[in-house]
């Protein structure tokens, strides 16, 4: 009786060895499980390329470093030193602007030169094959990250603008009256929530500071 219960443990223990193509199947499955392993973490950094500056290739006081250069220099653009955007302006009559920068909406309606509504709309969230790629896709992607009081410049035509940040809100996507006319200079930036074009849109309107930083730079000299 012992002697069965012996070889009952020995048979228990030893295990067949694996065919080839088991061998095979199981390296695979290790393969496909490691590639999806690395896949999921670089889909993760770069969906947390905007707001992780490293991860965008940016320093994250690149903006503000700009900023001490010459107005101009850089062409017609929007420096947000906060959120660390520097993204250009374009004009366009299509929605395809959005992919070379921050679109002027309604430009009839106002630019910094003339007053009214200059009107700003740029990209939340696209997602490109590399995480500078789409850092520099989504632009307004930390928007609502935004305070009352926080300072942006705006250079056009040669010259700087500063606004201060007023008022935040969103509205609807059918809420258009956001790009109308105003008496008042001011500036408006847009874009879509993160969960959508379809959901609504963040809002953040600024106005004009009394000495525009082209004012100073002609007094400091």
């Amino acid at each position: 009786m012992n002697e069965q219960k012996l070889d009952l443990k020995k048979t228990s223990k030893t295990k067949k060895p694996l065919s080839k193509k088991q061998k095979w199947l199981r390296g695979g499955m290790t393969f496909v499980s490691i590639g999806l392993i690395g896949i999921g973490a670089y889909m993760a950094i770069t969906i947390l390329s905007p707001t992780v500056p490293i991860l965008s290739g940016r320093a994250p006081d690149e903006t503000a470093k700009k900023l001490k250069d010459q107005p101009g220099t850089h062409g017609n653009r929007l420096f947000i030193p906060q959120i660390n955007v520097d993204v250009a302006i374009v004009e366009g009559t299509t929605d395809a602007a959005l992919e070379k920068g921050a679109w002027h909406r309604q430009p009839q309606n106002g630019n910094p030169e003339k007053g009214g509504n200059f009107v700003l709309s740029a990209h939340r969230f696209i997602m490109s094959f590399t995480p500078q790629g789409t850092a520099v896709k989504s632009p307004f992607y930390n928007i609502d990250k935004l305070k009352d009081g926080d300072v942006l410049s705006v250079d056009y035509d040669n010259k700087r603008y500063e606004y201060k940040v007023e008022k935040k809100y969103s509205v609807k996507p059918t809420d258009v009256y956001i790009e109308g006319p105003s008496e008042k200079p001011k500036l408006t930036l847009y874009s879509c929530t993160l969960q959508g074009s379809d959901d609504g849109r963040e809002v953040i309107e600024a106005l004009p500071v009394t000495a525009t930083a082209d004012d100073k730079h002609a007094k400091a000299t």
